[in-house]
């Protein structure tokens, strides 16, 4: 069935995170042009956009979150002409391109910061939250940083204290000001002029703050494990501010004076689903949201999809999701998720992903099924995986270089050692091994991929979930007279299949003749009398 939807309506989108994608020039890390020489084989994926992580200039102390030019190409990564090189081969591949624009912060070697911590009276003074100490020269707020410690650091240029939401070397911008405003959307637009298809904003809810710098109050005790004195805090007062909204309809008005250009904003933290919801609002606002929801999840069950899925009802009044398993920030799922064969639940999670309603995003890899890469102590580069280990994996180990060929040195990525170690385990998973044997999860995910390409029903279609026993989650996606029943079951023990798959199979998890074991799962096609 043919549907007239926006091109990224229920588009699967491929995250390329370039510092560990493909080496071109041997030095050990990812830079645009592997990138460009690997765009046959994501395009042979059957995915409909890819997303990059920034490939910005930056001094690299958040890997690349830490931009000191929005408008260049770091020279690890390559230059503007690698970056054009790479859009027009997409482009001809029939590839849409994202790419990540952030504006809570810069790093604190840009020239705007750099001229903002001269003085208080110069022409950028206040693009930067800036604010004296208390009278006992201690910070403004109790305010706390993401990766640790306050969320102030003292600035004997300026004897005044700048807020970070995150490293200090990211301070954070006065987004307030219209000055600010109207230098983010200039660097949104030279980036559209350039081609690009859409954005993906980072932490964008941590783009406004409260200017009475009141203090955050106390989170509750029975709120988990805490590992950081941010987790400590109801986080009310240095993020999430009413002002966001007019920023956001600001964006949207740019993009939408170009064709098709999409965006999604990455919206975490304890207010995520009422902010995802207000951003996503109408037709002035953002066209999705990059959920949070499963990508730290330590187990799946029946009831978290269905409850989750619940709360995007396909109305008029609610915007429309986008879902994702794992990425640069977050374990890999195959690691999270079960015990048992990590094939079989390889394939099935990437199953659930492509039929869930939304905009499903896959990670580099994850089509391969790798497990979090193994990084040992002395080989982290992540400052937070740094300054908390052993508590916390950090982030490394999802960045772990993509494997491409088991024959080659470091499992081909790159003629050197990369920037982060490959795991052998990868090693064994690479994507030339997994081409030559047709049960591999990257033939099984191609084949996922195709059939969601097919089906307008699993791209843009209604959702509705039915009961069935504590681990089977059972969910139907319709669209006109096409209706797929998808059933999955997510436990450790086998279950009766009650009642038998009837129908079309389309795709399967398991050996379910008798009964669904363990991690597996089936799709099948009904026809229906479409509704009068």
């Amino acid at each position: 069935m043919e549907t007239n939807e926006a091109w990224w309506h229920g588009a699967t989108i491929y995250q390329i995170y370039p510092r560990s994608f493909a080496d071109s020039n041997g030095d050990g890390i990812g830079d645009l042009r592997g990138i460009t020489a690997k765009l046959d084989y994501v395009a042979s994926l059957g995915v409909d956009a890819i997303w990059l992580s920034p490939f910005f200039t930056s001094p690299m102390a958040d890997y690349g979150y830490d931009v000191s030019d929005y408008c260049n190409v770091d020279p690890l990564f390559g230059t503007l002409a690698d970056f054009d090189a790479l859009l027009a081969k997409a482009h001809d591949l029939g590839l849409k391109l994202l790419i990540d624009q952030v504006y809570a912060h810069t790093s604190d070697q840009h020239d705007w910061f750099t001229t903002s911590r001269s003085s208080r009276d110069n022409p950028l003074a206040d693009w930067y939250v800036w604010a004296d100490a208390k009278a006992d020269g201690t910070p403004p707020s109790n305010w706390q940083s993401v990766f640790g410690g306050p969320a102030w650091t003292w600035d004997a240029r300026r004897c005044q204290y700048y807020m970070h939401n995150f490293l200090k070397e990211q301070p954070q911008l006065n987004v307030h000001h219209p000055d600010v405003q109207a230098a983010l959307l200039a660097v949104a637009k030279f980036w559209l002029d350039r081609g690009v298809d859409g954005f993906r904003l980072d932490a964008l809810n941590f783009s406004f703050h409260n200017p009475l710098l009141i203090d955050n109050p106390p989170e509750a005790e029975n709120t988990g494990l805490r590992t950081r004195p941010f987790d400590f805090q109801q986080k009310i007062n240095n993020m999430s501010q009413p002002e966001l909204v007019p920023f956001v309809e600001r964006i949207r008005a740019l993009t939408d004076q170009y064709h098709a250009r999409f965006t999604v904003a990455e919206v975490g933290g304890a207010l995520a689903m009422r902010e995802m919801k207000l951003l996503t609002q109408g037709q002035a606002r953002l066209n999705t949201a990059y959920s949070f929801d499963f990508l730290y999840q330590n187990a799946l069950s029946p009831q978290l999809i269905a409850r989750v899925l619940g709360q995007w009802p396909d109305t008029p009044d609610i915007g429309w999701p986008s879902w994702a398993f794992s990425n640069h920030d977050a374990p890999r799922v195959v690691s999270r998720w079960g015990q048992g064969d990590a094939t079989a639940r390889a394939k099935l999670y990437n199953m659930l992903l492509l039929c869930l309603r939304g905009n499903p995003f896959i990670y580099q890899g994850e089509e391969l099924g790798l497990p979090q890469g193994d990084v040992a102590y002395d080989r982290l580069r992540d400052p937070e995986a740094i300054a908390n280990y052993p508590l916390t994996q950090g982030r490394d180990g999802a960045r772990t270089p993509m494997p491409w060929a088991s024959e080659l040195p470091y499992g081909g990525f790159s003629a050197t050692e990369p920037w982060l170690p490959m795991d052998t385990r990868h090693v064994a998973q690479a994507v030339a091994v997994q081409e030559a044997d047709t049960l591999s999860v990257l033939h099984f995910t191609r084949k996922m991929l195709a059939l969601r390409q097919s089906s307008a029903a699993l791209r843009v279609g209604t959702i509705v979930f039915d009961d069935s026993a504590p681990d089977i989650l059972r969910f139907t996606r319709h669209l006109g007279d096409e209706a797929l029943l998808c059933v999955f079951n997510l436990g450790d023990a086998p279950v009766a299949t009650t009642p038998a798959p009837s129908g079309q199979m389309l795709m399967s998890v398991g050996d379910i003749s008798t009964s669904m074991p363990p991690r597996s799962g089936y799709i099948v096609r009904h026809h229906r009398t479409p509704p009068p």
